[in-house]
């Protein structure tokens, strides 16, 4: 079966976005958060323009290889600037976006989902066959572990206090007991890799 799982870039103390993230402004003042993405001398094989170095480019093609489908929330689909509007994160999964308000119409590989966070995982599944689903945003990745579906946690973790911002998780209703199974070290990003336990 495929496995449901997260990867993003995350400040050290826990901060998706900096201040005034939205509509226009992106990641707000947090941008550095995707610098590692452009900084090296080796190109994605999945990713056009991605430049990786290091262990990055190992460890970032490996996640993005496993896509078959993705969902994100409403927040980050309009943070990101609606992904082209037709496409995705990804440049060949579609994309299941979750949302509890009205949204505008979508196009080519994005569906939007309004029933809940099981009927989102439950259609990415089915749409990503035997790959496995990606999961962005905290809100989706906090309703996502308070109901038992995240395997894998991955934080690509950038040296920097950021003070304020979107925090990744959100509160949970109990606790989420992880398991390393990889720490990478790499040219401004250290990539954690956990197991949710269960």
């Amino acid at each position: 079966m495929s496995k449901v799982f997260t990867a993003l870039s995350v400040s050290v103390d826990g901060y998706i976005t900096g201040r005034d993230p939205g509509d226009g402004r992106g990641l707000g003042d947090g941008s550095m958060l995707f610098d590692w993405y452009f900084d090296g001398d080796t190109p994605s094989s999945v990713f056009d323009g991605f430049r990786l170095s290091g262990p990055s480019a190992r460890v970032f093609d490996a996640l993005a290889g496993r896509i078959g489908a993705s969902v994100a929330g409403r927040n980050t689909y309009e943070d990101s600037g609606r992904f082209g509007d037709d496409g995705g994160p990804h440049p060949t999964a579609p994309l299941f976006v979750l949302s509890h308000r009205p949204a505008p119409a979508m196009s080519g590989r994005q569906t939007l989902i309004s029933t809940g966070i099981e009927d989102a995982v439950t259609a990415a599944r089915q749409a990503a066959g035997e790959k496995d689903v990606a999961l962005m945003g905290g809100g989706v990745v906090t309703e996502a572990l308070a109901a038992g579906l995240v395997d894998e946690i991955v934080l690509h973790q950038i040296p920097i206090l950021l003070g304020a911002g979107r925090p990744f998780f959100q509160e949970l209703p109990t606790q989420v007991a992880l398991r390393l199974l990889e720490a990478v070290p790499a040219p401004g990003v250290t990539h954690l890799h956990y197991a949710v336990e269960r």
